[in-house]
């Protein structure tokens, strides 16, 4: 397993050996992705499988009988979204080895509406966001800014305010520091550190390495330190996140690395190291384990606390793992075209990339169900409705313009079809709008089974109320 992962960053001290030691001794009881699944090309873990697109996927929480109760009280598309599996992969999240305290972050992004996040704050988990309207958003669904911490590519217009009211900050550049020593001289803030390494589903999903501009690159730690003294800043939180979809493997060895950086700023109690957890959508696909993930992780920070005497309490920001698969798109079929014998068969959804952009972006996989009791089976290219060529929900594992056909049962036009594995980055990362398609409405099932509006759909004066009258001469 070793062997495959090419470090593109040569943290060399003999610290970095030591924090490695423990993680090192648990490898070969670790192999979650397997040789023949996946391979390390620039820095980047790729799944190589073409999958095994024959298989008949099946739903997790969704049958016809509740598509059909849920359409009677809202139009397709509709997100639909399970509070039994919520909880479940959030008491998954809370239970992460630990050795001396733990905090688990919602990588808020993931889904931001105010349901989910309520649901998780009563669960005791907190907030990691991206943007200062995540913030805002977040304070208006009741969630209190200490539970928050905020690591954005961006700074807010308000974001002394923001700070003033007890949001938590990581910065993410040095110019960020900077910003953050002039309005807090005196202030105590995290630092979100680029570790020279990053792995992620695709490229576009890492998020750590030179190729990308996360975080402070950890070779100017010492700049870090020079802008700290300059404002009198105590350095209290260490921030590292390296990918969606990452590699275990490479998230463990990255968690050696920043132990070592830890060890660079004396102030440090926290170490928080992302999420990114690898989540299996499709049948054949694996998910990480996080007990196995976070054992050697709990050990490294053990032998931190013998060497150096410093107990540091982890945090952790899972979104993908907490939603991906909590949450379906519910669809239905509205057209069914052919292009002849050496063609394909295409269905035609009410639904596409102005609700679901994965398989555009970066030829994600989704389980494709229709719901109904034929066993009959075909096989079919399924497409959206937009004007767009690249609205396509059955592309080649990775390739967002390769067509790959799913194996799915006999379709007829009015049949109920869900989109899987669709809670995480669909809803919160839509092309709403596009074609003016309208905002597609959000449900939630109880643990009863009962669905309930949490979002409504929108309507055409929603989509343009902000438009504003021209006057041609």
């Amino acid at each position: 397993m070793l062997k495959r992962i090419l470090l593109i960053v040569t943290i060399s001290s003999a610290a970095n050996s030591y924090y490695l030691h423990s993680i090192n001794q648990h490898q070969h009881r670790y192999n979650s992705y397997g040789d023949s699944k996946s391979t390390f090309l620039n820095g980047v873990t790729v799944e190589k499988s073409n999958g095994n697109n024959e298989v008949l996927e099946t739903s997790r929480f969704l049958n016809l009988d509740l598509a059909k109760k849920i359409n009677s009280i809202e139009q397709t598309p509709i997100y639909v979204y399970d509070e039994k599996t919520l909880r479940s992969q959030a008491s998954n999240t809370l239970n992460f080895p630990n050795a001396y305290g733990l905090t688990v972050r919602f990588a808020m992004k993931a889904c931001p509406n105010a349901a989910v996040i309520q649901l998780f704050n009563s669960m005791g988990i907190n907030f990691d966001t991206s943007s200062g309207y995540e913030c805002e958003r977040a304070m208006k669904a009741g969630i209190l800014p200490g539970s928050m911490s905020l690591s954005s590519q961006e700074l807010p217009l308000n974001f002394a305010e923001l700070i003033t009211k007890g949001i938590e900050f990581n910065a993410c550049s040095l110019a960020q520091l900077e910003t953050f020593g002039k309005l807090f001289p005196g202030g105590s803030c995290g630092i979100r550190f680029n570790p020279g390494t990053g792995s992620g589903g695709t490229g576009k999903t890492n998020v750590g390495g030179p190729s990308s501009s996360f975080g402070i690159w950890h070779e100017l730690k010492d700049d870090v330190k020079i802008i700290a003294a300059k404002y009198n800043l105590k350095i209290k939180r260490i921030h590292t996140h390296i990918g969606s979809g990452s590699d275990p493997v490479i998230w463990q060895k990255v968690s050696g690395m920043s132990l070592s950086l830890v060890e660079e700023f004396p102030d440090v109690t926290v170490l928080n190291l992302g999420g990114g957890y690898k989540v299996g959508r499709m049948s054949y696909e694996s998910s990480t384990d996080l007990l196995k993930v976070g054992a050697p992780v709990k050990d490294a920070f053990i032998e931190f606390a013998n060497k150096t005497g410093r107990k540091l309490k982890l945090e952790i920001e899972p979104g993908t793992y907490l939603v991906a698969n909590s949450g379906a798109l519910l669809t239905k079929i509205q057209d069914l075209v052919t292009t002849g014998k050496d063609g394909h068969t295409f269905i035609k959804l009410d639904s596409g990339m102005t609700e679901v952009l994965r398989p555009s972006l970066y030829g994600a996989q989704h389980p494709i169900v229709i719901h109904k009791d034929n066993a009959e089976t075909s096989k079919y290219i399924v497409v959206g409705h937009c004007c767009e060529s690249g609205d396509l929900f059955s592309c080649a594992p990775g390739d967002p313009e390769g067509l790959q056909e799913r194996t799915l049962k006999k379709a007829n036009i009015g049949d109920f079809v869900s989109i899987e594995g669709s809670g995480a980055y669909c809803a919160g990362m839509a092309t709403k709008n596009y074609n003016s398609f309208p905002e597609a409405a959000e449900v939630m099932l109880d643990l009863n089974g009962n669905p309930h509006i949490i979002r409504k759909r929108q309507s055409l004066d929603q989509i343009i109320q902000n438009e504003v009258p021209y006057k041609f001469k």
